[in-house]
């Protein structure tokens, strides 16, 4: 006597369920360019790890006597897999059942993968392709109802504890939507994706615009914004980015982040930095060269590369270890912080901080990117948020002075409690404000009453730049690290490896508030 017909019956149903929405409906989202959610999960997941969580629900219909006649399963999956060797938690919407709509779920198979990650502490992949409620819902319930979150506590109790990575793979909108940015990072897809907070439909209910989804939400619209991080080329681009940014982090915050191998030496010193800088103030140079200088070879991770470009941040390994990582680009306004630059700012820092990396930053800060399109956009709120967000830190932080450092944005590269060293190079030279905007406000009248007023103000600035020496800073022991630019990589290894020991005392969630998405 054996269970073997109800095991068979197991496998039948599960079949049932892996057809998905059927064969015509997968051959549409195909045709759309895009893969269903169960090749999703097998495109980023270590091979045959997939251990599926709630497989069987589904709405049944019964034969009269009592038989299955078919199954429609839930239109979302759960589980865990292991990315990298290490387990997470994947939960996606299947767009080929109801366009992924919460009326087609069963139960509350989204919070059961959030409980999940709370309860077995471990990292939350979702893989979104749907566009949340719909009004067929009230339908079928017989009555509308209040809106409410779902697991809103949950879902933000987790950003304090576990990584958490939103991939946008289709149309998102609504709660979906929001789930997108309810993460630590997030990443869409170029030519396929979209997300809004209403589709096209609701867009012309509510307003009377008439918009294509691509001009509500497309890469155009929600990459340079910021809401979304990173693009992908394609789904297994995305896959690829996703486990490359969790292999950085911890699997939650009880652990310290996971070392590499490192196979960069300790002691590399690049000529090339000796001349990274130029003496020319107004010529521009290549961040990414100075990164490939002092980070290990081939390891830095981009983060936001195509919003508030003036600043680059990203992860990397400082021999083997993780780090955070910022650097000013003056390609772009000069280097300066505007209102994006500022919020990836912090939300690098809240990340290092959560998840108990060192920060290092490497700084040619001329300070706030000053203008009225800025001021408009709520530079100065911005400013004074990264401030906070600065100042309340506590992960071991490393900044080393490149060149410009000035102002209230200047003045975030120190903090003034916990573990922090300072550098600077030859070529750094720091203010309140640069020389050449403030002679003017500081000497108008002198200037104005000259004979030859534009002699006066170059004689003025002059003498201002002469005593704009880093040396005359070291000295007075404002810079007490003045260094030779190649040894930038040794010093950070010495403070990425003394930190390991500091890190080691606060694990466990950030006190204070949570992080903010």
């Amino acid at each position: 006597m054996t269970w073997q017909d109800e095991v068979a019956e197991l496998e039948r149903r599960l079949g049932l369920i892996h057809e998905m929405g059927g064969a015509d409906s997968v051959a549409f989202h195909h045709g759309r360019g895009k893969l269903t959610v169960r090749e999703r999960i097998a495109g980023l997941q270590d091979p045959g790890t997939f251990r599926e969580i709630g497989a069987l629900a589904g709405t049944p219909e019964w034969n009269p006597d009592g038989s299955l006649a078919a199954l429609t399963p839930a239109n979302y999956v759960i589980g865990t897999a292991k990315l990298g060797g290490r387990r997470a938690v994947l939960c996606g919407g299947d767009f080929t059942i109801r366009g992924g709509a919460a009326d087609g779920s069963i139960g509350s198979k989204y919070e059961m993968a959030e409980r999940h990650a709370r309860d077995h502490r471990l990292p939350l992949v979702r893989l979104l392709d749907a566009t949340g409620g719909s009004v067929k819902t009230f339908e079928k319930l017989g009555h509308t109802y209040l809106p409410d979150v779902e697991s809103p506590d949950l879902s933000t109790e987790l950003l304090g504890m576990v990584p958490v990575v939103s991939a946008v793979l289709g149309s998102v909108a609504g709660l979906p939507a929001v789930q997108a940015c309810l993460c630590h990072f997030n990443v869409m897809v170029k030519g396929t994706t979209q997300v809004f907070v209403a589709g096209p439909a609701v867009v012309k209910e509510g307003t009377g615009i008439d918009i294509t989804k691509e001009d509500l939400g497309d890469e155009r619209v929600q990459i340079p914004n910021g809401v979304i991080d990173n693009l992908a080329e394609d789904e297994h681009d995305a896959f690829e980015q996703i486990r490359r940014f969790l292999s950085y982090l911890p699997a939650n915050v009880w652990q310290l982040p996971p070392r590499a191998e490192p196979l960069d030496p300790a002691d590399r010193r690049d000529e090339s930095l000796l001349s990274a800088i130029p003496r020319n103030k107004r010529r521009v140079y290549d961040p990414y060269a100075i990164l490939r200088s002092v980070l290990d070879h081939d390891s830095f991770f981009e983060i936001a590369p195509l919003s508030g470009r003036a600043h680059i941040t990203g992860l990397a390994r400082v021999h083997g270890y993780p780090v955070g990582v910022m650097i000013n680009n003056p390609r772009y306004y000069g280097g300066a912080m505007g209102p994006v630059e500022a919020d990836k700012a912090m939300r690098l820092v809240q990340l290092c901080d959560t998840f108990h990396l060192p920060l290092v930053w490497l700084c040619d800060e001329p300070g706030f990117h000053v203008g009225p399109d800025n001021e408009v956009r709520g530079l100065l709120r911005g400013g004074a948020r990264a401030v906070t967000v600065f100042a309340s830190s506590r992960m071991p932080y490393l900044s080393v002075i490149m060149r410009q450092c000035y102002g209230v944005a200047g003045g975030l590269h120190v903090r003034h409690s916990g573990m922090y060293q300072r550098y600077a190079w030859p070529s750094a030279h720091t203010g309140s404000m640069h020389i050449e905007g403030g002679t003017m406000v500081a000497y108008k009248r002198e200037i104005e009453q000259a004979a030859d007023p534009k002699a006066k103000r170059e004689e003025i600035e002059a003498r201002l730049a002469a005593i704009a020496s880093p040396f005359r800073n070291a000295h007075a022991l404002d810079i007490e690290n003045l260094i030779d630019p190649r040894d930038t990589r040794p010093l950070l290894v010495e403070f990425v490896e003394a930190a390991q020991d500091v890190l080691a005392t606060q694990l466990g969630p950030t006190p204070g508030p949570s992080y903010r998405p």
